[in-house]
């Protein structure tokens, strides 16, 4: 049972990560993406 707790714990750190690095990745697309277009990003 403990085990199965520590995985559980240990998980979130896992998907918050993996949930940020591709809001981050698409946030620099369109970074990119405005970019080459001439546009301000806000």
């Amino acid at each position: 049972m403990t085990a199965l707790l520590t995985a559980y714990v240990l998980m979130w750190p896992v998907i918050v990560a993996g949930i940020l690095f591709t809001i981050a990745g698409g946030f620099a697309r369109d970074v990119k993406k405005a970019r080459d277009e001439g546009r301000p990003i806000i």
